[in-house]
């Protein structure tokens, strides 16, 4: 038997040009702008125009364009080796991305040239929200129902309190926390990609699913520290879910603590770490006066991560679930309605 696992993250440019029709394909999707066509269409074509020249110099500082496709294939690769160390079972993985190549369809396109016997669709969220995870979903049913897809199709969706995450995560917290000197007071801050609060009242799960994992960080680490959940990228004048992770540096550099910031939401390094946190953040930590700024990095390939994902996999190919989170079934409370997973009696 022979199992696909396609992975699959958000996407960016790979060079400047690519930056604005990058950016119209994000604001084009519905599950992001809820207008009815040609108004979402009207919308992406202004907002993708206006954010042109202010994206381009943020990845300016990445050489023109964005490592995350690069980083998602080293993951890729580091699974699938992980994988195939034990067991008869064959797997092969794949890389897709949302709004910008490879496609869902063209990844579609090679796993199909391989004739799997099924097909895993991986998250690099952990964090189940409707305008990530739930936007490929939409994408993927599309694309498999104009093809009539008959190879069976199992998929998680989401692994916020995963033991290989969670303990990858809280390895870097511990690391970072042992740089500074002893009595140094300082505060973690987990900072995660943020919502519109309107999404989020509709009963998308994302915020609560995020701080189920930094709870679960705090207590894998295992002693008293000074920590908050704060939320990083806001855009448009839409009220979003808080504390701002921008707000919450002032508040740390007024109190007179350090900063052990940790992106408890991305996988993998890209301009919101890189950009966003390393340099305009760091900017902000300076102006508040924050002696000491540390910046754990995301978990990437580090074994946990890679050998939770194929704990994660095995999984999900064992238990035969169309969709489901990493227990088998679902984990959100039947308030977050928006949560993929059906409730079961």
């Amino acid at each position: 038997m022979t199992t696909a696992v396609v992975l699959y993250n958000l996407g960016g440019p790979d060079k400047p040009d690519d930056i604005k029709p990058f950016l119209f394909n994000l604001f084009n999707d519905p599950m992001i702008f809820g207008l009815p066509q040609p108004f979402r269409w009207m919308l992406a074509k202004l907002v993708s125009s206006r954010r042109d020249k202010t994206a381009r110099e943020i990845y300016a500082h990445l050489g023109g364009g964005s490592p995350l496709l690069q980083n998602t294939r080293d993951q890729a690769d580091a699974l699938e080796a992980a994988l195939n160390i034990e067991g008869e079972e064959t797997y092969r993985c794949f890389v897709a991305m949302r709004y910008w190549h490879p496609f869902c369809h063209e990844t579609l396109n090679e796993v199909m040239a391989q004739k799997p016997d099924r097909i895993v669709l991986l998250p690099l969220y952990p964090q189940f929200s409707t305008t990530t995870v739930g936007s490929m979903m939409r994408v993927w049913d599309k694309e498999t129902s104009s093809r009539n897809l008959d190879i069976p199709v199992t998929a998680l969706c989401c692994y916020p309190t995963d033991d290989g995450f969670v303990s990858a995560v809280a390895s870097s917290v511990r690391d970072a926390m042992a740089e500074l000197p002893a009595d140094e007071p300082y505060r973690v801050l987990f900072s995660a990609h943020g919502l519109p609060k309107k999404i989020v009242a509709a009963g998308d799960p994302y915020q609560w699913q995020v701080e189920q994992s930094t709870r679960a960080v705090v207590e894998a680490i295992g002693q008293e520290m000074d920590w908050v959940n704060c939320y990083q990228s806001r855009v448009g004048p839409l009220e979003w879910i808080g504390p701002s992770t921008e707000d919450e540096i002032t508040r740390a550099g007024k109190d007179g603590k350090s900063i052990v910031l940790v992106p408890i939401a991305f996988v993998s390094e890209h301009s919101e770490t890189l950009v966003e946190l390393d340099i305009e953040y760091r900017e902000v930590a300076d102006h508040a006066g924050v002696k000491n700024y540390l910046r754990t990095p995301t978990v990437g390939v580090t074994p946990a991560f890679i050998e939770g994902l194929a704990r994660l996999v095995r999984g999900n190919v064992e238990n035969n679930c169309n969709i489901c989170s990493a227990n088998g079934g679902r984990i959100c409370g039947a308030e977050w309605s928006k949560c993929p997973v059906r409730i079961t009696a």
